[in-house]
Formats: C-alpha cells, sequence, structure tokens
C-alpha cells in the first residue's frame, strides 16, 4: 500500500509540473495569488482554518485585492473580493459560471446533485427551479403556510414564558432551530415527525460534507482517496439512513393519496411532498422526475430553510440585546403598530420598517452563504485574466458585506444605514449585497425564508422585554459561526426574557 501511494504522489507529481510548463507555455495571465507548492498548491494556506471567508479575505488583501487565483490540489480556484468584478461574474459573464462544481459529497449523498442548490446548469436544473418558484415556494404557496408560523409561534411564546416564568434563561438558538424546524416539517411533510431529530441529525453532517474542503475533490483524478480517507464510506452510511427516513415519507404520502385523500397535509391539505409527487405521476414535466429526486429536493429545501433561517433570527435578536438602542427601536414598532389589533397579523408584520432595517443589517453582517460557489464549464477571460475551464469560483458575500470600500463603520451594527439607500433583499444588480445570492443561481426560497424570520421576530419583541443573563455584558457575549455553505451558530446563546405589559395578542 505504502509503494502504491508512493507511485500515486510521484505520477501526481510529474503531471503538476507538466501542467505548470504547459500553462507557462501557453501565454495565459491567470489573476494574481500567492507561491505554490508542488502538489498541493495552496492548500496548506487553509489547513485549520474555522472559517474559509475569514481566510479568503486575509490572503486577498495581501495577494490580490478583487481577484485572486488560489491552486487546491488539482481544482483550480478564484476568489473575488469585489462588488466590482463579482457583477462580472455574476451578470456580465453569469451564463459561463452558472454551473456548480461537482463534489463527492453532493454525488453521494444529494443523489447525484439531483437537487437544486446543487444541481449542475442545464434542463434539468431550469426544470426543478421553475418548479420550486410556482409550485412549492411561489407567495401563494408561502401564504398558505401561515398558519403553520402563527402555531409554531404561540408554541415559541408558549416556551419562553414558560421559562422566562421559572426564573431560567432562555436559549435563544434552541427555541428558534425547534420553531424553524416544525414550520419545515409542517410544510414539507404535512406533519413533525417522530423521527425529526434524526433527520436533522443527517441534514446537518451532509451540510458540513457538501462545504468541506475535501482532500478526495481536490484531486478527483485520484478515486483511491475516496476509499483511503474513509470519506467516501461515512457519506454512503450517511446516505442510507437518511434515505431510509425519505423513503417513509415518500410511501406514507403514497398511501395517503391512493387512498383518495387529497394531501398529507393539516386538515386534508397538500404538502410539499404530494405536490411533488403528483408533479411525477402526472408526467406532465418535460423531464421525468423519480422519488430520488424528490428526497434531494426535500433534503436542500429541509437543510437550506432551517439552518439559514434560524442564523438570521439568532443573529438579529444578539446583535439588538447587544445594542439597546436598536433594540428599544424595533420594539416600539412593533408595539405601536399592533396595539390596536387583536393578532399579529403576518401581512402586517412585514410592513414593519424598522424591523426590516434590522433583518437588512443583520443580512449584511451575517449573511446566510457567506460564499457563493460557481464554476465555468469552459475558459473564460475576466478582468484581462484567463479562467481555465472548471475553476472553482468563490465570491466573499462576506468579506463584501465588510469591505471599507463600500459601507461606512462596516463592523457596526447600524440598521439605519439602510434608510436612504435602495437595495433590497432581491435586487440582482446590487452587487455589494447579496444575501440570497445573485444571477442565475439566486436562491429562490427568498419569499418563504423572510416569512420564517420576520414572524418570530416580531411575537418575541412584541410579547417580552430581552437582556442578557448576570455576568455577562454586551461585550463579552460571543457570536460565534461555524463554517459551511449557510453560516450557522456554533454556541449556545442565553438571554432573559421578561413578560411585557402590551396586551396579549
Amino acid at each position: 500500500m505504502v509503494n502504491l501511494i508512493s507511485f500515486c504522489l510521484f505520477l501526481s507529481f510529474i503531471s503538476f509540473v507538466l501542467r505548470q510548463w504547459m500553462k507557462r507555455k501557453s501565454g495565459r495571465k491567470l489573476p494574481p495569488g500567492p507561491r505554490k507548492l508542488p502538489l498541493i498548491g495552496d492548500m496548506h494556506r487553509l489547513v485549520g482554518a474555522k472559517l474559509p471567508h475569514v481566510t479568503f479575505r486575509d490572503l486577498s488583501k495581501q495577494y490580490g485585492k478583487d481577484l485572486m487565483h488560489l491552486q487546491l490540489g488539482e481544482v483550480p480556484a478564484v476568489v473575488v473580493s469585489s462588488a466590482e468584478v463579482a457583477k462580472l461574474f455574476l451578470k456580465t459573464h453569469d451564463l459561463d459560471f452558472a454551473t456548480r462544481p461537482r463534489v463527492l459529497a453532493c454525488d453521494e449523498v444529494m443523489y447525484d446533485s439531483s437537487d437544486i442548490l446543487f444541481s449542475p446548469y442545464g434542463e434539468y436544473w431550469r426544470q426543478m427551479r421553475k418548479v420550486c418558484i410556482t409550485e412549492l415556494l411561489s407567495a401563494r404557496t408561502v401564504r398558505s403556510f401561515s398558519y403553520i408560523r402563527e402555531d409554531e409561534s404561540h408554541r415559541l411564546l408558549d416556551r419562553v414564558r414558560s421559562s422566562s416564568g421559572a426564573g431560567r434563561p432562555i436559549n435563544i438558538v434552541d427555541e428558534v432551530t425547534t420553531f424553524m424546524t416544525s414550520i419545515i416539517c409542517r410544510a414539507a411533510f404535512g406533519k413533525t415527525l417522530n423521527r425529526t431529530e434524526e433527520l436533522v441529525k443527517f441534514v446537518n453532517e451532509i451540510l458540513i460534507m457538501v462545504s468541506s474542503f475535501s482532500v478526495a475533490d481536490t484531486f478527483p483524478s485520484w478515486k483511491i482517496l475516496h476509499f483511503l480517507t474513509g470519506e467516501k464510506s461515512r457519506m454512503v452510511k450517511v446516505r442510507r439512513e437518511t434515505d431510509e427516513i425519505m423513503g417513509d415519507i415518500i410511501k406514507e404520502h403514497r398511501n395517503n393519496l391512493s387512498s383518495g385523500k387529497t394531501g398529507s397535509g393539516e386538515s386534508g391539505s397538500e404538502d410539499i411532498v404530494d405536490v411533488l409527487i403528483k408533479l411525477m405521476d402526472s408526467n406532465s414535466l418535460p423531464m421525468s422526475i423519480t422519488d430520488d429526486n424528490i428526497k434531494a429536493i426535500i433534503l436542500d429545501m429541509f437543510g437550506g430553510a432551517v439552518d439559514t433561517s434560524t442564523t438570521t433570527t439568532v443573529c438579529a435578536m444578539v446583535e439588538m440585546v447587544k445594542n439597546p438602542r436598536v433594540l428599544a427601536k424595533a420594539q416600539a414598532e412593533v408595539r405601536e403598530v399592533f396595539k390596536v389589533k387583536e393578532r399579529l397579523e403576518e401581512s402586517d408584520v412585514e410592513k414593519l420598517a424598522y424591523l426590516n432595517l434590522v433583518i437588512k443589517e443583520t443580512m449584511r453582517l451575517h449573511p446566510p452563504g457567506p460564499v457563493l460557489y460557481r464554476e465555468n464549464n469552459k475558459e473564460s477571460v475576466v478582468c484581462g485574466y484567463t479562467i481555465p475551464p472548471k475553476t472553482r469560483v468563490l465570491i466573499n458575500a462576506w468579506a463584501i458585506n465588510r469591505d471599507p470600500e463600500y459601507w461606512e463603520d462596516p463592523e457596526s451594527f447600524k440598521p439605519e444605514r439602510f434608510e436612504d439607500d435602495p437595495m433590497d433583499f432581491t435586487r440582482s444588480s446590487q452587487f455589494k449585497y447579496m444575501p440570497f445570492g445573485s444571477g442565475r443561481r439566486m436562491c429562490p426560497g427568498i419569499t418563504f425564508g423572510l416569512a420564517n424570520v420576520y414572524t418570530p421576530l416580531a411575537h418575541l419583541l412584541y410579547h417580552f422585554d430581552w437582556e442578557l443573563p448576570h455576568g455577562t455584558t454586551p461585550h463579552t457575549l460571543k457570536l460565534t459561526e461555524l463554517p459551511g455553505l449557510a453560516m450557522s451558530v456554533k454556541d449556545d446563546i442565553f438571554f432573559i426574557a421578561a413578560a411585557s405589559p402590551p396586551t396579549a395578542v
């Protein structure tokens, strides 16, 4: 085995030297970047990096402010750290960079990358994105789930009241995660599953797998690495366990539909799995879909929606509690708007102007997707530099959001900065602010995600006053984030909640 590995390393080194020689001979001009090591390129610079987007920002300052070239094993990559260059990749050359990198984890656990987020650009992706926008997460469908959000909001308030009445600090991460998980389960599956905790555990493992810099992915020609590192076996295990849960869900839905029920949702309504099964059985789609495709799409929605909405809601609460002026202003708005209302109507919640600014600023400092991933299928020229085929394009939205060239006092939480700025969540032409991405691969679940953030924040602000536990100050309260495609909060965060005097809603 040792001789085999040594032989593979030798062949790879020869291959690397030949590629470098051919590259110089061709006269192609690559973007600037750090000096590469033989074989591994720049991979050593990412070893031990807790947050890749921070490492990319720091490297870009030194080697390529707007556009930087990295070599990750056999895989070329470029890091984009300015709004002007991001526009070139996401608008001017959007079609050339509309696909996603193929990674082992997506092929293994996301059913051959047949979901929406990781699917290669092509007819299948266009079809399923259209299905998502028009059937699964349209404005009408999102409104139809309002009763679920309202019900889960009251469950959230009851849990907070129970803890606050007993004098216990509230673990805001746990409470918001429970809220979001219940909403996604009820919207997608028609109910909260008995195996919800298992599914959440597996989905979190999948998110880590697909967002990690895998050795196997950086040396794609070394198929033996898939087995030597043990990565593939772990992926196969997670796929098998997740597949069992998803298979049972689809089987139950098919049984309900075959028995004459309209759907498996509450009160007999359709849920998202019902819609996908009916589309598959109707043969009305240009490209047929399978049970595996349905599983991939549901995992996509479940993983993305729970993680991103939870993180945005938690970060908004943390930033407001750390900034009492902002918290007081947001609470005053909510309580003024709803003081004559019998209930918090969702249509009115979305009209809360200052809360809207708070969420915008939260997504600037804590973007749901800190790095946007793209890839090109053919050689391209951007900014006068050659971008070879199969180059991973890493657009560092987190770094752009904190660049003092675009933002005054960028590290501070100031919702008012958006008062006179026309930027919104969905306008893809604003490349200094892309909380949901931009271009063809912009997130299709914007309406659903925002509804799941506005509703709990409005209820929590209306019904409770919030402060830090004894011994914790705004300076010692740490918001530690985990790396990944979707940013998530690493540690538990505790607040003290006191029931506020407004009339109960």
